[in-house]
Order: structure tokens, then sequence, then C-alpha cells
């Protein structure tokens, strides 16, 4: 018996929820990201993994919000707990894959082309494994033209993503990265679930797993949380997220540690010329016992007598 589905139970809802979430993960996770592009110090694989939690997480609490308002008339519906946390982290480790590539590859070509491959396939597995956890008597089929259109949509846009906070700074980059990210993925989610049919078998008890609304919503509240408090983290104190200053700033510390033993060094020979000492205290000690000698040989240059004429009366 073939199923009625529906995909938008809440309305509009659902929709604007889920793309909010997309877009405030991916906006962490590329300012993350783009922050630890930009910075070559230890802690610079924190920020990618950071990054990754974010984007990742994003994408997950944007396609299970969806699934909130995804239902089928003639039965119910459940969710199988292990199969759903699995597609949490596979998600994750696939998106920080991809991210990590860009980082240390940096922003040619081939590392953008792999790393948003790779960081697309992992928002697709995620979706389609959060997919096979959905527990109800009857199978679920999709079309395979729609599996296409969404698994390329995840990944022209995460290429394109990457591609503009590897190649742009500053906020109005992060922000149009992110946008670009949250329309793609949560389009690739309805994309993907406008092509899936529903086959049913007529039973009518319930099925196996925990139902939406039991599982679903407590879920979502740990994801959620996680990317309120990254998001208030990076608006009060970007630097504390990373725990780096990029690229400029580390060119800019060089700059001073370079130009302080310049600047010392000038003061040393100033400080020689105007009392004739100066260095660390070895030096002084030579300076001043080459001093001593210059004094005495002066003086015992004044004591000699002359042997010839001095000045003009002498002549």
């Amino acid at each position: 018996m073939q199923g009625t589905v529906e995909g938008f139970s809440y309305g509009l809802v659902t929709p604007v929820a889920a793309f909010l979430m997309a877009c405030l993960g991916a906006a962490l996770g590329l300012r993350c990201t783009a922050r630890s592009l930009r910075t070559r110090r230890p802690w610079k694989p924190g920020g990618l993994a950071l990054g990754a939690a974010s984007i990742g997480s994003g994408v997950w609490t944007m396609h299970f919000i969806g699934m909130m308002g995804f239902a089928v008339s003639e039965a119910p519906i459940g969710y199988d707990r292990l199969t759903t946390f699995a597609s949490l982290a596979v998600g994750i480790v696939m998106t920080g894959i991809g991210i990590f590539i860009v980082g240390y590859r940096g922003s040619t070509p081939m590392a953008l082309i792999t790393g948003g491959t790779v960081t697309g396939l992992g928002i697709a597995t995620m979706h389609y494994l959060g997919m096979a956890g959905v527990r109800l008597h009857g199978q679920v089929t999709y079309d395979t033209g729609t599996v296409a259109l969404s698994v390329l949509i995840a990944v022209a846009a995460s290429v394109a993503g990457l591609w503009v906070i590897s190649t742009h700074r500053g906020f109005s980059a992060s922000l149009g990265a992110s946008l670009v990210l949250g329309v793609a993925s949560t389009g690739m989610h309805f994309t993907a679930m406008a092509g899936v049919e529903v086959h049913l078998d007529g039973t009518t008890r319930a099925p196996g797993g925990a139902p939406a609304t039991e599982l679903l919503v407590p879920m979502l509240i740990g994801p959620a949380v996680f990317l309120l408090l990254a998001g208030v983290a990076l608006f009060f104190d970007p630097l504390l997220v990373t725990g780096g200053r990029g690229r400029d700033m580390d060119r800019h510390e060089g700059h001073l540690r370079s130009a302080r033993p310049a600047r010392s060094a000038g003061a040393a020979r100033g400080l020689c010329g105007a009392r004739g000492l100066g260095g660390v205290p070895a030096q002084r000690t030579r300076l001043r016992a080459d001093r001593d000698r210059r004094e005495e040989a002066d003086r015992t240059a004044a004591r000699a007598p002359r042997s010839g004429p001095q000045d003009l009366h002498d002549w």
C-alpha cells in the first residue's frame, strides 16, 4: 500500500527553524575554520575540529528539525537511537576530514575540490543515514535522480563555502559563505525528501524505535545548546574560540621581536657614545679597562718632554 507522505506537518515552522540552525552552524564553523586557516599556532587543529563540529551539528540539527514535520498519514513513525546518533558522528567526522584537508593543504584547486567533496558527501551521508534510522511498518524508497541532485547540491555548496572562506577575509565573507551553505544544506534535505516514497505493509501496530517526540526533541537540545554557546563565545571573544590570533598578528609579533633587538642595540650604542659604557657586565668591564688605558696613555703623553717646537712662537 502506498503511504501518504507529509513533509510539512507543522507548516513553515520546521523549514524556517531548520534553515536558521543550518546557517548558525555554518557561520560558527566557517568562522572558526577561517581563523584557523590564518594561524600557524599549535592549536590550529583545535580550531578546525571546532569548525567541523559546528558545521556537522548545525546540519544534523537542521535535518532532524525538518524531520519533525515528516509524517506518513497511514502509519506512525519511530527512530532507531543508535542509527540516529551514528548519523551525527559520521557527519562531524566526514566534515572534519574535508576541513582538515583545506586547513593543511591550503586553497589550491585540488585541496578545495577534495575537501569540499568530502564535506558534501559527509552532509549527504548524514542525511541518508539519519533516514535509515526511520522505523515504520513498510519500506522507504528514493528516486535515483533526486538522490543524485541532493548529493550534487551538498558537494557544490561545500566547495563554494570552503573556497570563499579560504580566499576571502572578513566577517562579510564568512556570512556569505554561511548563507550559501545553509541554503544548500536545507535545500539538499528537502530536495532529498521530495524523492521519498513509502510503501506500507498494512500493519497498524506501533513501529520499533522511539517516537519522534521522545527521541528527536531531547536529542536536538544538546547540539542546539552547543551552537548557541559557541555563538555567544565567538560574538564576545572570537579569539577564545580558536585560541589563536591569526597569521597577521603572528607577523606583527614577529616584526616586533625582530625590531626589539635592533632598538636595544641602538640604545646600547648610544649609551656607549654618551658614557663610554654599555652592553652586558663583561662588556662594561672591558670598556672601562680600555677607557682607563686611554686615559693613562694621555696622562703619560702630557708629562713627556717636548722635543721640538710646539707652536708658532717657538719658530
